[in-house]
């Protein structure tokens, strides 16, 4: 068995918008060269995405936006948001092959067949149910917990989102849920995209408690993410996950073009040490990392690659 699976190729590389959009097409292909820069062992394998079902992406959206997205998808003109996520043709296959991809890692988990898995091109954190939002056509977060829960009869699922957004799509869908922990370091909302995550948000309900949000100021360093950082481990701990996904979006690192925050990769390598840790001290070592945002191409890499070889120690 390979300790992480790393689910990487051609289909999700095409999830990318055109024209000068940050979300390129040339991401995957950032963090590949770096992935195969640093010749990981016998420990890492790499497996090809398959697209996902509509009946699993159904599993967390709407048909009437499953529709939608179908239609736009053939023509590639307009919007399938309010302006931040354009229509491409193929932009359906290209999001079902990103759900495929975090399905196939979550499984694969679940079966034995790897320890922790990797995907970079996943962790579409802003899509609800029934729009798409912030780049983010298909939620697979959401349709791993759902999977998780539907096929495994999983009751107590971690998600740690360190990008440096706040993770409203999973947020919002969960947040009434007591079944699914959420952890979200973030840039405050009042300087950033899409302006939500409070302190004060923690669950609805039921699900009082099971939510932490962690803003943390416009040029917070390293230091304030460690600070912040003990927090989230501490509170994922004490809610004794059967599984985590960690969405590790590299636009929290010094020097993206469209955020605030200071942090280093090295930010991302002590996330995913610390939940691996973390998941072998509770019995099971399940960790799903996404590599979610990040638009400056050297410090995607960099952490994506940080991520792989914490998960791999």
């Amino acid at each position: 068995m390979a300790q992480v699976l790393v689910v990487m190729g051609e289909s999700i590389a095409r999830y990318g918008f055109p024209e000068g959009h940050p979300f390129g097409v040339d991401r995957h292909e950032a963090f590949a060269r770096q992935f195969g820069a640093r010749a990981f062992d016998s420990r890492v394998r790499v497996a090809a995405p398959v697209p996902a079902q509509s009946d699993e992406i159904l599993l967390f959206h709407t048909p009437l936006y499953v529709d939608f997205v179908r239609e736009r998808s053939a023509t590639g003109q307009g919007c399938l948001d309010e302006g931040d996520t354009p229509a491409f043709r193929g932009v359906y296959e290209a999001s079902a092959s990103v759900v495929g991809a975090t399905l196939l890692a979550a499984r694969a988990i679940m079966a034995g067949e790897a320890r922790r898995a990797f995907v970079p091109i996943a962790g579409l954190h802003h899509a609800a149910r029934d729009h798409a939002a912030g780049f983010c056509v298909f939620n697979d977060i959401g349709v791993a917990i759902e999977v998780l829960r539907r096929e495994h009869g999983l009751t107590r699922i971690a998600y740690v989102d360190i990008d440096a957004h706040h993770g409203d799509g999973v947020f919002y869908a969960y947040e009434a849920d007591p079944q699914v922990f959420v952890a979200d370091i973030h840039e405050d909302g009042r300087t950033l995209y899409p302006g939500t995550g409070a302190a004060d948000e923690s669950g609805k309900g039921a699900a009082a408690g099971t939510k932490l949000n962690l803003p943390v100021p416009a040029g917070a360093d390293d230091a304030a993410f460690d600070a912040a950082w003990s927090r989230a481990l501490g509170f994922i701990e004490a809610a004794r996950p059967e599984f985590i996904i960690l969405q590790c979006g590299a636009d929290s690192i010094a020097g993206d073009p469209i955020t605030h925050l200071g942090f280093t990769p090295a930010a991302h390598g002590r996330a995913g040490h610390d939940l691996a840790v973390l998941a072998d001290r509770l019995g099971h070592g399940r960790v799903l990392a996404l590599g979610g945002g990040g638009y400056n191409r050297a410090n995607l890499a960099a952490a994506w690659n940080n991520v792989v070889e914490s998960l791999a120690a």
